[in-house]
Parts: C-alpha cells; sequence; structure tokens
C-alpha cells in the first residue's frame, strides 16, 4: 500500500487523502483537486497560501513524480493533481464565487499597455487577475501542462513527441489588479518611477521562484538599496 507525504510530514494512502481533502478541494466541476510541492523550500510562499486556505498539500519530489501523477489521474475518478506554483491560489481550486476587480476595463487596458512595454515578452505571459487585496502584487507561475511534458520528456518519455523538451521555460506573471502597488503603478506619473517600481516588483516575484541570479540579482540588489536610501 503506497502512502503520500504531506509538506507536513504527514502520511496517507490515496483513499484517505480523498477523504481528507473532499470538503475544501473539490472545485465548482466537482472534480477533486490535489495540491503538490516539489521542494518546500523554493515553493515556499505557495504552499503557504495553499495552507491559509486550509488545504492540504502533499511532497512529491521524485523525478518521476509526473509518470505517477498521470498514472493516478487515469486510474483515479475525478481527480487532477496541480503542483502550488502552477497558478494562483484561487486559480488552483476553482470555485464558484468571483473577486470584483477595483480597476475598470478601461484602467486594466492601461495596464496591461504599461507591464507589457517593460516586461520581456519572451519570458513572460501577463494575466491580470482580481484577487485578495492582501496577495502579492506579481505571482509568477507555470502552466502545469507544459512543465509536465518538459519533466515527462527530461525523464525519459511522455513529452518527446511534442518537441517541449527543448522549448524554454516560459512563466505566467499574475499581476494582481486589487493589490496597492497596482493601483500606484497605474496612476504614477513618471515613467522612469513606474519602470522602477514595475521591475522591483518583478524581481521580488522571481526572487521567490529562484529565478533570479547573476547580473539581473546584482541589479535588483542596486536597486533595492537606492529605494531604501
Amino acid at each position: 500500500m503506497r502512502l503520500y507525504p504531506t509538506v507536513d510530514d504527514t502520511y496517507f494512502t490515496i483513499e484517505e487523502l480523498k477523504e481528507k481533502i473532499k470538503p475544501l478541494q473539490t472545485d465548482k466541476d466537482d472534480k477533486l483537486v490535489v495540491l503538490y510541492a516539489s521542494n518546500k523550500d523554493e515553493q515556499h510562499a505557495y504552499i503557504d497560501a495553499a495552507k491559509e486556505k486550509g488545504y492540504e498539500v502533499l511532497f512529491l519530489d521524485s523525478p518521476i513524480v509526473s509518470h505517477l501523477i498521470q498514472k493516478l489521474e487515469t486510474t483515479e475518478e475525478k481527480i487532477t493533481f496541480v503542483r502550488v506554483d502552477g497558478d494562483h491560489i484561487d486559480n488552483l481550486i476553482k470555485k464558484d464565487e468571483e473577486q470584483i476587480s477595483k480597476l475598470n476595463d478601461e484602467e486594466k487596458e492601461t495596464l496591461k499597455t504599461v507591464l507589457t512595454e517593460i516586461i520581456p515578452q519572451d519570458k513572460f505571459t501577463v494575466q491580470l487577475e482580481a484577487m485578495d487585496s492582501n496577495a502579492n502584487p506579481f505571482i509568477i507561475t507555470q502552466p502545469e501542462f507544459m512543465r509536465r511534458m518538459k519533466e515527462m520528456q527530461q525523464t525519459g518519455g511522455g513529452g518527446g513527441m511534442f518537441g517541449m523538451g527543448n522549448m524554454p521555460d516560459m512563466y505566467n506573471l499574475v499581476v494582481n489588479t486589487n493589490n496597492e502597488l497596482i493601483g500606484e503603478i497605474l496612476t504614477t506619473k513618471t515613467a522612469k518611477k513606474k519602470e522602477r517600481l514595475v521591475n522591483q516588483a518583478l524581481d521580488l516575484a522571481r526572487l521567490s521562484q529562484n529565478l533570479l541570479k547573476g547580473e539581473e540579482l546584482t541589479t535588483f540588489i542596486k536597486r533595492s538599496f537606492e529605494m531604501i536610501k
């Protein structure tokens, strides 16, 4: 009998897990959503957000985890696995309730234009979302399907036919339109300050995903010191 560990070092059989998470982790389409993490430190912020909602998060760090998940999704009924950093927490387990955006459609269009002029389009797809105002302004996620196919290719099967193994990593940049900083970016008059705020928020989001290294990390540190002078 296989036991599945959680990030809190508790263990469940698949049947025990399904029973435990059913009340909170069933989405609006009546599908059971199993959240998992592969690195407790690198995905800490995402794990924390899930736990604040009362969700259980499995800890699956094996190189062949994509194959295991595919098998479970095939053999178990109405169940799907999603890594905690695959989207922002409200999108991981879709419910019927919707957050109302503080920005109107015109403001959203203006914001999107500002962001796409500053943020590198070859690395990030900008996605505006109305979230809790206390949630981070920028959250970086990687689509579950793309990441899983790349992982399966790297472990010898499943993704090769799609040619995804050699594709560059692409990320979604989820922008919380209800966060106070996003409102400040929108209303800031000078282009230089606007760019600095966007880059600082982006780099903080990248730092949380361990994506900020080398020269870009050095630039971020220098900018941070300048901003607190």
